[in-house]
């Protein structure tokens, strides 16, 4: 299992539980707005940079009886091919689970909850289905049928197999209360949903991509992968473009480090409107990071 870091202590990553975080690298979007390009972008983090699983699990060891659960974020932890064995062996030393995940890898979830391996599942739902390749980097030509395993995802989770949540990462310049709205419309009934206030950071995805990474960068190297699980074929030890390589450094993207071209914080105000209006499809909806 490969593993980028971890997080030794958290409140706040797994509701009800004192646990700790840990990252995995690569994958499968590229989300401009994303604070984690040195996991997204595997170029920026080097085989030296990576913490080894036993290393891990020692710690764990030295923990029990103090942390009560382990949050398994990335990167996209469903492009790990040893994430069931991972969860079990976590499961196995009597620590809660949670997973997070984008939803674009549906089979992989379906499995992993189905053979109880997670208690708890936090998916992000980027945008309306029209803005998804926009939101994410994928594709235009593949939106739809990509927004087809998020939907997949989504209708599994609603089906309360396991205790979830909904996220989404609202960011000004590419969220409207317009496209809240359509949301809301395909998450009514949700047990949880969040709208999540972005913050602008000095390094962001998009600040590596050609475009501020607006521009569906990895569209091409995508739509000439041929079909695969929902972006599975975009390897997690690939680079910035979907193949080996290094990422352009921000000097070449023409847009400045933490401030993608367009993008910006929402104020409390739109955030809040966006929340009220969304509430009456989805009377859980919530506000987180304001």
């Amino acid at each position: 299992m490969r593993l980028a870091g971890l997080q030794k202590l958290t409140l706040l990553d797994f509701p009800g539980q004192i646990a700790c975080t840990v990252f995995t690298p690569g994958c499968n979007l590229r989300c401009p707005f994303c604070h984690n390009p040195d996991l997204v972008l595997p170029p920026l983090l080097s085989e030296e940079d990576l913490l080894p699983e036993e290393t891990f699990f020692d710690f764990l060891q030295k923990r029990k009886g103090k942390l009560t659960g382990v949050a398994v974020t990335g990167g996209e932890p469903t492009l790990q091919p040893d994430l069931p064995r991972f969860l079990a062996r976590i499961r196995e030393m009597g620590f809660g689970v949670k997973l997070d995940t984008n939803g674009f890898r549906p089979q992989i979830l379906k499995e992993i909850v189905n053979a109880g391996l997670v208690d708890y599942v936090a998916m992000d739902v980027k945008n309306c289905p029209g803005k998804y390749a926009l939101t994410t980097g994928i594709p235009v030509k593949r939106a739809g049928e990509l927004w087809n395993t998020v939907l997949e995802s989504i209708f599994f989770l609603m089906e309360r197999h396991v205790a979830y949540e909904f996220r989404t990462t609202v960011v000004g310049g590419l969220h409207t209360t317009d496209d809240i709205l359509q949301l809301a419309q395909l998450l009514r009934g949700a047990d949880q949903w969040f709208l999540q206030q972005y913050h602008p950071a000095d390094d962001v995805v998009g600040d590596f991509l050609p475009n501020g990474g607006l521009g569906g960068f990895v569209g091409d190297v995508l739509s000439n992968a041929g079909s695969g699980d929902a972006m599975g074929d975009f390897s997690p030890n690939a680079g910035s473009n979907g193949v080996q390589g290094d990422p352009l450094p921000p000097s070449e993207t023409g847009s400045e480090p933490g401030s993608v071209q367009g993008l910006y914080e929402p104020s409390v105000q739109m955030l809040e409107e966006m929340r009220r209006e969304a509430s009456v499809y989805v009377p859980s909806v919530r506000t987180r990071g304001i």
